[in-house]
């Protein structure tokens, strides 16, 4: 059985850019004088969602917070998913609609924000003054 041929190696051209240091050299990712990067396309989990928020249930008034669309508005949840991820389908007061992780939503008093919801929490007032 013949030998097999090696692959035929030619050196860098004389005006090849200089070379990039290898991970863990001097200069290179995870030297020794790297600073810490990291990427922007990387997302950053929280584990404490998969618990979700114990005591929401639908008709609630919660809301929105961290990041992401509608966030910081009133909402009242519409539906509550289960799984892996606990997740509620809210409507905001604007009247749009979206599903949220329950550990982004906060519970919230039935009056927050709006005139009416005021009038239902404290009941009719006296019209002698």
């Amino acid at each position: 059985m013949p030998a097999r041929k090696r692959k035929t190696v030619y050196p860098p051209p004389r005006n090849a850019p200089a070379r990039t240091p290898r991970p863990g050299e001097p200069g290179g990712p995870g030297g020794p004088d790297a600073a810490a990067y990291v990427r922007p396309t990387v997302a950053s989990i929280n584990l404490a969602a998969s618990a979700g928020r114990a005591g929401l249930k639908v008709g609630d008034r919660v809301r929105i917070a961290g990041g992401g669309l509608y966030a910081g508005e009133i909402a009242v949840i519409e539906r509550l998913t289960t799984g892996a991820i606990p997740a509620a389908v809210v409507r905001t007061e604007a009247g749009r609609t979206r599903q949220a992780r329950t550990i982004d939503l906060e519970p919230v008093g039935p009056a927050a924000g709006s005139a009416s919801g005021a009038e239902v929490a404290d009941g009719p007032t006296p019209a002698g003054g």
